[in-house]
């Protein structure tokens, strides 16, 4: 198990930055042409600052998880092949950190900026993400390390936390 010879992404936009980026660059285009806002008033400052810390706890997974895959010797571009397994570090609490990283910098940047076409656009970005990201990296992980990839995929959960008794 483990040759490092298949990758899960071929094509240059499977990458997060393009699946997140893209709803949020929409979302402000959408907001150049037909403006939405929160009804927020007083609490303009709890959806600002409740913004920033999505944005920045997603800039801190997206740079632990880089992080991690540098220190494993792992490529952190998915169109290069993987060989080996990362479940250490973020990866030991989610089995894709990148990707609720650019969930959470979406988010909030929604609240943030007072920006509801991108909060309205991240469910497409999370089916997007499934689709286009998550289910292929599944099905290549589990033929290149077999039980190993299972084992992980049954003790951490794909978003965020550990499975009860593992």
């Amino acid at each position: 198990m483990g040759s490092g010879k298949q990758v899960a992404h071929t094509r240059w936009w499977q990458i997060f930055e393009v699946v997140f980026g893209l709803p949020l660059l929409a979302a402000l285009a959408l907001q150049w042409v037909a403006p939405l806002s929160f009804a927020r008033g007083t609490f303009t400052p709890v959806f600002v600052a409740a913004g920033i810390a999505l944005i920045g706890v997603g800039v801190i997974l997206v740079v632990l998880a880089r992080r991690e895959l540098a220190r494993q010797g792992q490529p952190t571009d998915p169109g290069l092949p993987t060989s080996k397994l990362v479940t250490t570090g973020v990866f030991s609490i989610s089995r894709n950190p990148l990707y609720l990283g650019g969930v959470s910098v979406l988010a909030g940047g929604a609240l943030a900026l007072n920006l509801p076409w991108a909060l309205a656009l991240l469910l497409p970005a999370l089916v997007a993400c499934h689709v286009i990201l998550i289910a292929p990296e599944e099905r290549m992980l589990a033929a290149l390390f077999g039980d190993e990839y299972r084992r992980y995929a049954a003790a951490v959960r794909r978003w965020i936390g550990r499975r009860p008794n593992t």
